[in-house]
């Protein structure tokens, strides 16, 4: 495993400033989460750490020592990307034992390596398959095959998931916490945009913006005390729900920011009146959309199924423990 430390890392691509300064501490053996919008640099940043981009100022540190210069080869990295990236002509083991056989290592070294990480993985049927007679999830499971046989100190994963539908992602999401809890000596780095790959995977979550963290911290951490306005709408699904206007003002607030299951229906002091616009039932929760009159309608969770109608007049309260508080420049008050 690897400590990795970056030191106000600049990335700069021509007259764009796409990494603008990130101090960043990923612990020996820890899953960190890089997570962000389009465009924040979260992408960029793995590839630095890898070494498929020059750094363009700062340090970037692997235990200790300064690898702005070292090739990929020698950072003790392996990655795992989005496109899967195998040979088409290589079978399954093939393609999982090229780079140790580029490192010179003994067949039967190479066998042992690649039938444990098969295993592991459970794809020991396919590996004298081609990877076209494979599924999207079998592909993405060999790419992680592949990575796992060089028994690297760091996995750098570059949204491994986007390209596989919804089940299979579940699925491919299970296989990579297991391969984290089997493989705890080994650091992982992790892109997504996936807020539940985020919550679910991490020990801790880096929230990126223009190139810039603007939190990290654990999962609950980050959902529970956001730093910042933009932290508080990006983290969780749905996102909190913000109002601003006479209602934040009457909690002596800019804006202020309320979970879906932070708020209750229901007539009481201090309750908000509005109407039902859409339920959403998902069988054990379903989400209520309620129009109050401001920019965006109220999302309110309900457990098992909601049986408000578009256009029913209905009352809600904030748990007034949960509500947070925002002041003009988006940084939360005390509560």
């Amino acid at each position: 495993m690897a400590h990795i430390e970056l030191k106000n890392i600049r990335k700069s691509f021509g007259l764009v400033d796409v990494i603008k300064g990130v101090d960043l501490d990923i612990r020996s053996g820890e899953f960190m989460v890089l997570v962000g919008p389009s465009g924040c640099g979260k992408s960029t940043l793995l590839r630095l750490m890898a070494g498929l981009e020059d750094i363009t100022s700062g340090e970037m540190l692997f235990d200790g020592q300064l690898v702005n210069a070292l090739a990929p080869s020698r950072r003790g990295i392996a990655m795992v990307f989005q496109s899967y990236a195998l040979y088409p002509h290589m079978t399954v083991y093939e393609n999982m034992a090229f780079g140790m056989q580029l490192a010179k290592s003994g067949p039967e070294a190479i066998k042992q390596r690649v039938h444990q990480a098969a295993e592991m993985l459970q794809i020991t049927p396919y590996l004298e398959r081609l990877p076209k007679q494979l599924s999207g999830g079998q592909r993405q499971r060999v790419a992680i095959g592949r990575a796992i046989v060089r028994d690297p100190k760091v996995f750098l994963f570059d949204e491994p998931l986007s390209n596989l539908d919804a089940a299979l992602r579940v699925a491919t999401r299970l296989e990579i916490a297991k391969l984290h809890h089997q493989m705890h000596t080994a650091t992982m780095v992790y892109v997504t945009h996936d807020q539940v790959e985020a919550m679910t995977l991490a020990d801790r979550i880096c929230v990126l913006r223009d190139g810039l963290v603007e939190q990290v911290g654990t999962p609950l951490e980050l959902y529970e005390n956001p730093q910042s306005l933009f932290v508080a709408g990006f983290i969780g699904s749905p996102k909190m729900n913000f109002l601003n206007g006479e209602i934040a003002s009457k909690w002596g607030a800019s804006t202020i920011g309320i979970r879906s299951e932070h708020i209750e229906i229901g007539e009481r002091d201090g309750a908000w009146k509005g109407s039902v616009v859409h339920s959403e039932n998902l069988g054990s929760d379903s989400y209520v959309y309620v129009d109050i009159g401001g920019d965006e309608p109220v999302i309110v969770r309900e457990e098992g199924t909601s049986h408000h109608k578009p256009g029913d007049a209905i009352a809600i309260a904030p748990f007034p423990d949960k509500v947070h508080r925002f002041d003009k420049s988006g940084k939360p008050m005390q509560r």
